[in-house]
């Protein structure tokens, strides 16, 4: 499995690297977790340089991703050279995130049609005015496509993310590890009550 992280030119830190965090919870050998680029190297919004693991092209072709965001997604979705990669993006064949500013990307992508979503508030205008419901709630999914509004919402996207290729039980070992001693129970309950209702229904055991 790989899961990617779109990490773009004045990225956000703590969407990218948070869910890098939680993903890599998960020691298999055919589970891979990416941060995608544009180019070998990008600057965060604080300064923070990190080199690139996968291209865009890549990313396409992974089994997740997550769209992160930063300061410069409008930018993003204005660069014919890369919105004309990302059209690779399928939700049909992959589980597509997007953390933030991210929910934009995937509105100028035609990602979000018919689909309510979740993002920061400087970004929600945006989403708005590209012809998306901005829902007031940290977390949101539908079928293969999930939302998150807020930067320490990034281990929402992360544990769905994880269940549905790992299952359950999976995902709680991944929050339980980054959850604060003293809160663990507390963290993983919150997590379950945002993300649970948007899972898809388990299968009917067999007779």
């Amino acid at each position: 499995m790989h899961i990617a992280i779109l990490t773009f030119e004045g990225y956000n830190e703590l969407d990218s690297l948070i869910a890098l965090g939680v993903l890599n919870r998960i020691k298999s050998d055919d589970w891979r977790v990416t941060i995608a680029t544009p180019s070998p190297k990008v600057t965060s919004m604080n300064g923070v340089v990190i080199e690139q693991m996968s291209t865009l092209e890549e990313a396409c072709a992974a089994d997740a991703v997550i769209v992160g965001s930063g300061i410069a997604t409008r930018e993003v979705t204005e660069d014919p050279a890369i919105m004309n990669i990302l059209r690779g993006l399928d939700p049909s064949r992959q589980l597509i995130a997007a953390q933030c500013s991210g929910a934009l990307v995937l509105a100028r992508l035609g990602l979000l049609d018919d689909i309510p979503a979740c993002t920061d508030l400087v970004t929600k205008p945006w989403v708005v005015a590209a012809g998306v419901e901005v829902l007031n709630q940290p977390f949101y999914a539908k079928d293969n496509i999930a939302t998150a509004g807020g930067c320490l919402a990034s281990h929402y996207l992360a544990a769905w993310i994880i269940t549905r290729l790992q299952g359950q039980d999976a995902a709680e070992g991944a929050l339980h590890y980054v959850a604060p001693v003293g809160e663990k129970e507390e963290y993983i309950q919150r997590a379950w009550r945002n993300i649970t209702p948007y899972l898809p229904a388990p299968a009917p055991a067999l007779v």
